[in-house]
């Protein structure tokens, strides 16, 4: 029998990757569609139905924990926040009427009126709770450091509606990050696991029907009135449906044949689409980035075999293979317009094309080519290549690429293919060299996490980096309120780069085709307030 303290650390690390699920290599993984079978006349508009595709199961919809792309766009149908974001970053009232901040405080107002599901009022002391039962480590929530800052306390004023939240901590995108808070009522926060299947919703339509791998029913509410700027559900579907579609040219195929009306596509469907003059929404992403395993012992936490490894790989065309032509060079490391800080921190800042620089800097660093092969005390330089599966064939013919010119160079290398679930948790485990593993956040200083700290079971530094300037830098800029540290935040990013931690390689437009409906798109997929059903 496996000891306790044996299972406890394994149930610690799937905590820990399940906070990443939402970001490493998540994007591109959410369709959305409305599809045959629905009532799409009855009742006008609002009583329409929108069936809304995803390429796979969510798994737990429990908002304090779950945090994979699939869930979180499925819960900001059932789930308001306390403020919502514009295209233009701007942010704007949701359930918070108004707030102020400092890098250290933020008080919200919370609007009258506000009710779950059931009926119960949603009030200052259910959000209060919600950040407390986050921000406490014995709850194992994945949305600490992400929705809710690390250090936070959160006191409520019942007679004045408002929620005070504190920290020790510099958190200089307070208000931001709770844009990505998912309120519930009290009560729920007893078991809420409960809500892995089910809602206690604050937002405007509840869960009513519930078959993992197949289907998932949302039904709008009546009176929902705290959307964003206080907007209603008038206009809204009277039914999101939520239907599972692991092919993407299935999607297409229904979609021309008018059985769908939005998908999210991104392979090579889309030259279909685009020869039919389907309306399309797009939210570019980082689509390829490499991640170095630095833990002690790998090849990789040499600088010199890492800077080798990147001369010897034309990354332009490994790009070009991945997104099939559509992406372009990629500029940041993962922040998801719209975001604060935007600022190119890649150009410039990796090192050339060049297997004869690449060759040198092995050979200063000790190693030596015999018989085609690079070798240091008489072992070969060998890695791994890992990448999920789910971003399609276009990213295995990358990798292969990858692989087939690292070996010509020299390099014992071998792709390792994962799944989505399976990519997460080789990171966690720490077995690996390398990783095709792209990070899409909506805030600089929800990076840290990932390159800077603790590795896995205790943090989510995969890589195992250690990087004093990005460190410091980091630290600076989280002294600073919201936007006035983004030349910080874009320098420490670009120490990512340059020390060759990360490379990110290209960048691509998640591509929402829709046909007889009308949205808007944002980082975390769909936005629910601007569905409406439309004559074409």
């Amino acid at each position: 029998m496996a000891s306790t303290a044996g299972t406890e650390a394994r149930n610690r690390t799937a905590r820990r990757t399940r906070a990443a699920a939402a970001v490493v290599t998540a994007l591109g993984l959410v369709g959305t569609a409305t599809a045959c079978g629905g009532d799409t006349s009855a009742g006008g508009v609002g009583g329409s139905t929108v069936v809304v595709a995803i390429s796979g199961d969510p798994g737990s919809l429990s908002p304090t924990t779950a945090l994979v792309s699939t869930a979180l766009a499925m819960n900001s149908f059932a789930y308001d926040t306390l403020v919502h974001i514009d295209a233009d970053g701007s942010l704007v009232p949701g359930v918070a009427e108004k707030w102020s901040a400092t890098t250290t405080s933020a008080k919200f107002t919370i609007r009258p009126g506000v009710t779950c599901e059931d009926g119960t009022a949603l009030t200052a002391e259910d959000v209060a709770a919600e950040y407390n039962h986050i921000a406490d480590p014995k709850n194992q929530s994945p949305m600490l450091g992400l929705s809710v800052p690390v250090t936070a306390v959160a006191k409520a004023d019942k007679a004045a509606r408002t929620v005070t939240l504190t920290t020790t901590k510099p958190a200089p995108f307070i208000v931001q990050m709770a844009r990505l808070l998912p309120l519930l009522c009290k009560k729920s926060l007893a078991t809420p696991t409960a809500l892995a299947r089910a809602t206690n919703a604050s937002g405007p339509y509840r869960l009513t029907e519930a078959v993992p791998g197949d289907h998932y029913t949302y039904v709008k509410r009546d009176g929902y009135s705290w959307g964003p700027r206080g907007s209603t559900g008038a206009g809204l579907p009277g039914k999101v449906v939520v239907k599972v579609v692991a092919n993407e040219s299935t999607a297409t195929n229904l979609l021309m044949a008018g059985q769908i009306n939005v998908a999210l596509i991104n392979g090579a469907d889309q030259d279909r689409l685009d020869a039919a003059k389907v309306k399309k929404r797009s939210l570019e992403a980082l689509f390829g980035q490499l991640l170095f395993n630095q833990a002690a012992g790998r090849p990789t936490a040499d600088l010199a075999v890492r800077k080798a490894l990147v001369s010897a790989l034309d990354l332009e065309q490994l790009g070009n293979v991945a997104t099939g032509g559509k992406g372009r060079p990629a500029t940041g490391i993962g922040e998801i317009a719209p975001t604060p800080c935007s600022g190119d921190t890649v150009k410039g800042n990796l090192p050339a094309h060049d297997p004869a620089k690449a060759a040198a800097a092995l050979t200063g660093a000790g190693w030596v080519k015999s018989g085609g092969t690079w070798t240091k005390d008489g072992k070969p330089l060998t890695v791994g290549l890992s990448y999920a599966t789910n971003q399609g064939p276009q990213v295995g013919s990358a990798v292969e690429l990858a692989v087939q010119q690292w070996t010509s160079f020299g390099v014992k290398a071998k792709a390792e293919p994962k799944g989505s679930g399976s990519i997460v948790s080789t990171l966690g485990g720490g077995d690996w060299d390398i990783a095709w593993a792209p990070i899409g956040v909506t805030l600089p200083d929800q990076l840290t996490q990932f390159y800077d700290g603790p590795p896995p079971p205790k943090g989510n530094n995969f890589g195992s980096i250690t990087n004093p300037e990005y460190r410091r830098l980091t630290a600076q800029a989280a002294a600073k309120p919201g936007a006035a540290g983004c030349a910080l935040w874009d320098a420490a990013d670009a120490t990512l780069v340059k020390h060759v931690d990360i490379v990110p390689i290209v960048s691509k437009a998640n591509q929402y085709y829709g046909k007889g409906v009308t949205f808007e798109v944002d980082g975390s997929g769909i936005v629910p307030s601007t569905v409406r059903r439309s004559a074409d």
